[in-house]
């Protein structure tokens, strides 16, 4: 489905904490790329929301997660936005390991549209929104 971009990875070494598997903080980052390659695939890339004046700013994450990951272990990113309203924006993810099927993962991030030279709020403009097709709860993955 278009309005669904898919990252995938295999798991480092460098990101295995004390308990032998991915750091909780690394799925954050993971959700942040895999929001940028999304976005930029669907023609709306950091520089051009840079060239537009224009950012988005995370308001809040939340994560739940269901079972481990592991170096080595080839996860798949998906994401997709939700909704949209007047400066917010809801993007949902899911982390699942392929090889087994296997969902580690679900999130979501709570973005405001802003203005890059005051950092206040803005409205998302249409062409911005056209971009992003939502995927309804009843067609998430």
């Amino acid at each position: 489905m278009k309005g669904i971009g898919t990252t995938t990875l295999v798991v480092p070494k460098s990101v295995i904490d004390i308990n032998g598997h991915v750091n909780n903080v690394q799925y954050v980052q993971w959700m942040q790329e895999a929001a940028m390659a999304h976005s930029a695939a669907l023609g709306w890339s950091t520089k051009r929301f840079l060239d537009l004046g224009r950012t988005w700013i995370i308001r809040s994450h939340s994560i739940e997660y269901f079972h481990s990951a592991y170096a080595g272990d080839t996860l798949e990113i998906l994401t997709w936005v939700a909704s949209f309203q007047k400066i917010r924006s809801l993007r949902k993810y899911k982390f699942i390991r392929p090889a087994d099927g296997t969902v580690l993962a679900s999130a979501a991030t709570v973005f405001i549209f802003c203005d890059l030279r005051t950092g206040k709020p803005i409205s998302i403009p249409p062409e911005v929104q056209q971009a992003y097709p939502l995927v309804e709860p009843e067609k998430e993955p």
